[in-house]
């Protein structure tokens, strides 16, 4: 006896100080460990983050005939707990029955955790029933799986039970409720439970009052969450980290980043959720600028980005299409084996597909460790939007024989890729695959893409039938796939129709006025075009200015039609100048359709010569140092003359020239174009 209390000294000893290696230790060297020891033991690997070593040595308890008693019990459920592993969780709970434990309060309640961590509620459901009395944990517990397990409504009938039954909510009842009353946006109950806190004296508490941050501002009520934030008398990071969070999701960008301020001034201690919280909410906010400055800044304050921080600031790459960014966060992720986390495996292939960089964005879908629907997707869209058809086909072949379930998704994706590839039959068989092979009916979207195949191969009376026949309401993708298709095969009077569909479903897009001008421009109806720009006036639309930009090293540099702002504008006509001689030479002849002024023939070329696409082509020319490709953006569609110029300029000058506009990638090779000229 002396013995074994020695021991068990030793072995608290080592526990306490952490050294979980050395008490193992001792502990092998007892021969016949008694109960207590097992217990000290298993419950030490739980508490120390060895969960798994906990059920393990549970595992060897039980071949050694030992009978568990309730605090061994208690121990290895917090483990089944931790690891939300059911299988083992089940067996926990079948040996709390055999040794008659069913009905022990302590070990109910850690019971209904465990199952509520492992998201089975029928389980937890038994053990609640089977208790022959119920404490302010059991009902907490209970509540708190229902909402775990995805039941907030059935969490609120359970409060509202316990309250009939006597109980009364403690704090943690409380701050495990509210979020609820978030998931389900019920601001009334969430008000009720607010008065209760009150009224208890609760509103000090910390948890109680970030639940109630989150609650209001997920009920879109953020000047009360500004309040009970403000009345909080101690403040954590986690609620620091809530009206952060609560700020970005109301479109309060610019509170967010003074709050932020307020908590660096305030010396608060942040965490990674801060940044993460930052960073995010600047990126879903359209700030990507802003949100790449946080990410330098969290590193030059000595914070380490993690894996959420890396899949936070990727879409901001993405963004400003920052190829130089992206592949810095990139090696970044490399480094620290961020790779293998799938978010920011799919980022990163998006991010390369959005910045021009196809193959490299294929690379690294092919190195993904697992590959989910959003991945299969990504890589789908990503060819898609370059144009290759025929590839985001074979995709969507591959990702099936994978056995991944396409969605919604996963059709617009193939059904665009499809379109820009014009695979009229591949279309519709895909379209009448999806409500009766994978019972997803299609939408509006789908629609519109169908219509895009059907115009683009220039089938343009069958795509106005199959908008007119569509079971849905057709939508301004549908209509401006029509008018799109018009512009390219001359239809002016199927386009007059298309128009005036859009002006009255989108009467403020200067786009489609722009358009229709250029379709009738081509078919020489003058007066019509004309009476297009008179209601254009007349109507206060402004034709969106183009620009066109070009990162070189790490800097952008922006064009518009005659730019002359740029320190190498000289430079720049001169090159393009010369380089349209040589143009001219091999055949190209400016299409001065595509200038709507009214003036002289020499006039219109000069325009079109000034065009923002030519602009910053001609600049990435001149600042190659040693490349053999350039990647320019535009804001708006490529004008029709510029394509058939950078068709001659990427011949002339024996180079890759790819041209991301509103609408697709162009990528410009030995004076062809991936688009087929249909763009």
């Amino acid at each position: 006896m002396h013995s074994s209390n020695l021991s068990i000294k030793f072995m608290k000893t080592c526990i306490n100080s952490g050294d979980i290696e050395n008490a193992r230790k001792l502990f092998n060297k007892i021969p016949q460990p008694d109960i207590r020891l097992w217990t000290i033991l298993i419950s030490a690997h739980t508490k120390h983050g060895f969960p798994k070593e906990s059920i393990e040595l549970y595992s060897d308890l039980l071949k050694r005939n030992i009978q568990p008693d309730r605090l061994v019990l208690l121990s290895v459920a917090k483990a089944c707990a931790v690891l939300a592993d059911l299988v083992k969780a089940k067996k926990v709970h079948e040996d709390a029955i055999r040794y008659g434990f069913e009905s022990d309060l302590l070990l109910g309640n850690a019971l209904i955790d465990m199952y509520g961590k492992c998201r089975f509620i029928q389980g937890a459901k038994k053990v609640f029933s089977e208790l022959s009395t119920r404490d302010v944990i059991s009902w907490t517990s209970i509540l708190a799986c229902y909402i775990n397990c995805g039941f907030p409504r059935e969490a609120l009938r359970i409060l509202r039970e316990m309250c009939l039954n006597g109980v009364k909510p403690s704090t943690i009842t409380v701050s495990s409720t509210l979020p609820a009353c978030s998931d389900l946006k019920d601001i009334k109950s969430g008000r009720e439970i607010h008065g209760f806190a009150v009224r208890n004296l609760m509103g000090d508490n910390v948890f109680v009052s970030s639940a109630l941050v989150n609650m209001y501002a997920n009920c879109a009520s953020i000047r009360n969450s500004e309040l009970v934030f403000e009345n909080m008398s101690q403040r954590d990071i986690v609620s620091w980290n809530v009206i952060l969070s609560s700020q970005f999701s109301n479109g309060e960008c610019d509170k967010a980043l003074s709050f932020f301020q307020q908590m660096i001034n305030e010396g608060v201690q942040l965490d990674s959720a801060s940044w993460n919280s930052m960073i995010s909410g600047c990126v879903q906010n359209g700030r990507p600028r802003e949100a790449l400055k946080l990410f330098v800044r969290m590193q030059d304050l000595g914070f380490n980005p993690n894996n959420i921080t890396v899949a936070s600031v990727l879409p901001a790459c993405t963004d400003l299409e920052s190829l130089r960014g992206g592949r810095e966060i990139h090696g970044y992720s490399y480094r620290h084996q961020y790779l293998k986390d799938i978010v920011v495996g799919t980022s990163l292939v998006f991010m390369y597909a959005k910045c021009g960089e196809l193959d490299i964005s294929r690379r690294v879908f092919d190195n993904l460790l697992r590959r989910d629907t959003i991945a299969w997707n990504t890589m789908i869209l990503a060819n898609s939007m370059h144009g290759n058809g025929e590839e985001a086909l074979s995709l969507f072949h591959e990702m099936l024989k994978s056995g991944v379930k396409p969605n919604s998704v996963t059709f617009t994706g193939v059904l665009s890729g499809c379109s820009h590839s014009r695979l009229v039959d591949e279309a519709q068989s895909i379209l009448n695959s999806m409500s009766r092979d994978y019972m997803i009916e299609p939408d509006a979207d789908h629609y519109s893409c169908m219509v895009d195949v059907l115009g683009r191969s220039g089938q343009l009376k069958k795509a106005y039938e199959f908008i007119q026949e569509m079971p849905v309401q057709p939508t301004a993708g549908a209509w401006g796939a029509l008018l799109g298709a018009c512009r390219v095969y001359k239809n002016a009077d199927l386009g007059k129709i298309a128009a005036n569909r859009l002006f009255e479903i989108e009467p403020e897009n200067p786009g489609n006025y722009v358009l229709l001008s250029n379709i009738l421009v081509a078919a020489k109806l003058w007066d019509d075009a004309s009476e297009i720009r008179e209601m254009m006036r007349d109507r206060g639309i402004m034709k969106m200015p183009g620009c066109s930009w070009i990162q070189v090293k790490d800097k952008v540099y922006t064009f518009v039609a005659g730019d002359k702002e740029n320190d190498k504008s000289d430079e720049i006509y001169s090159f393009l100048d010369e380089l349209g001689d040589k143009m001219r030479l091999a055949g190209y002849m400016p299409n001065t359709d595509y200038v709507l002024q009214d003036v002289d023939q020499e006039e219109k070329e000069q325009v079109l010569c000034s065009h923002s696409e030519k602009l910053a082509v001609a600049f990435g020319i001149l600042n190659l140092k040693g490349l053999s490709s350039i990647c320019v953006f535009k804001n708006l569609r490529v004008c029709g003359d510029c394509h058939t110029a950078i068709k001659f300029m990427s011949k002339i000058v024996g180079l890759r020239i790819t041209l991301r506009d509103s609408l697709r990638f162009h990528h410009f090779k030995d004076g062809n174009c991936s688009c087929g000229d249909f763009w």
